[in-house]
């Protein structure tokens, strides 16, 4: 439960009061399907950091419309949308965390319905609120999805430059850390794959290729957020399918972007591509990627968290006693107890005057 720090081309970095972080989770939320927070995110992303979690991590939020995974999804596409993540990040700041958004592109992924109890799968279609989603290529991402548009060189670039807006806006709205979402079949995983990207273009081919959309993403992202904040990335650290992307990939391009690029922050997820994958699921399965692109870290200051049916206090404490991980990001354990971090600060024995729970819940130490 030590302090980390997150850090930044200037500054002292973002100071966290420990390694317990909040996972971006999909809520499905937004009833309006205007890309605004609502209360639900004010009350869900709130009860975290009351909870004692360092860094709270909103979800998936869209750099444009079309990049949403769902119509539900929050969006920082619009500045109509600033004024509610601000009321959270307000709130999340006065619990004494710090405030994390994640950005992101569904591309071929996107348009599809809620992952909700009874809701269906597949592509929404037009007649329905879906909507034309857009690729690496025109070949559908997973069987059941419609097939996207294959997005030229010119798209990209505007792509790139909603990105670096949506970085700007989520400066407005409080945000002291920003999450790049390479991760779990959306479009710049889609990008980062052989097993999606077969382009033929300067955003195809080999490694250097497959990786330019995301080291431009990264650059404009990284020139419009300001220099003292955090930036961070999220990978799937291997598809999990032969051919496919994998650690070794994911390590070097996690080097050159932490030591070419200011990222001070990497988070190692895995899977979203591919179809059936041998994915050996279990308590901290995903770990041991982390450790993998630590130690091609090791000499730079960036922090590395590890994510995966981490469950409790001693296992959360040995991934990082043993140098496996900087931090660890708390997902389904948190859906489960949002008050997980003030949970395992007693397990630990923190002392009650150390708990990192709100004031208001201080009975609860005893």
């Amino acid at each position: 439960m030590n302090p980390v720090t997150l850090p930044s081309p200037a500054g002292p970095g973002l100071e966290l009061r420990n390694r317990a972080f909040i996972a971006p989770m999909c809520q499905y939320s937004v009833e309006a399907e205007d890309g605004v927070p609502t209360d639900w995110h004010l009350a869900h992303l709130g009860a975290f950091a009351a909870g004692g979690f360092s860094l709270v991590t909103a979800e998936a939020t869209a750099v444009e419309a079309r990049g949403r995974i769902s119509a539900r999804d929050l969006g920082l596409w619009d500045d109509s949308q600033v004024p509610a993540h601000r009321r959270i990040t307000d709130f999340v700041h006065s619990q004494g965390a710090a405030a994390a958004v994640q950005l992101g592109h569904a591309g071929g992924k996107a348009s599809t319905h809620p992952w909700l109890p009874g809701a269906a799968e597949g592509t929404v279609p037009a007649s329905d609120g879906g909507w034309a989603t857009v690729g690496a290529t025109d070949a559908p991402v997973l069987p059941d999805l419609d097939a996207p548009h294959a997005l030229s060189e010119e798209e990209l670039g505007l792509l790139v430059q909603a990105w670096a807006d949506a970085a700007r806006r989520a400066d407005t709205a409080g945000y002291d850390a920003i999450q790049i979402h390479a991760a779990h079949g959306y479009l710049l995983h889609q990008f980062l794959s052989p097993l999606n990207n077969t382009r033929t273009d300067g955003y195809g081919g080999d490694e250097r290729g497959r990786t330019r959309l995301l080291r431009e993403v990264v650059a404009a992202v990284r020139a419009a957020w300001p220099a003292h904040k955090a930036l961070g990335i999220r990978f799937s650290g291997t598809d999990w399918v032969d051919g496919g992307w994998d650690v070794d990939a994911t390590a070097r391009m996690a080097g050159e972007l932490v030591r070419e690029h200011g990222v001070g922050w990497v988070d190692l997820s895995s899977g979203g591509l591919g179809g059936p994958a041998a994915i050996p699921v279990g308590p901290g399965y995903q770990v041991s990627l982390a450790d993998h692109v630590r130690a091609e870290l090791a000499g730079t200051d960036a922090v590395v968290s590890a994510v995966g049916l981490i469950h409790n206090a001693m296992q959360a404490e040995t991934i990082l006693a043993t140098g496996q991980a900087d931090a660890v990001s708390i997902g389904r354990a948190a859906l489960r107890d949002p008050h997980w971090a003030a949970h395992a600060a007693s397990d630990l024995r923190v002392s009650a005057a150390d708990s990192p729970a709100a004031d208001q819940y201080w009975r609860a130490n005893w």
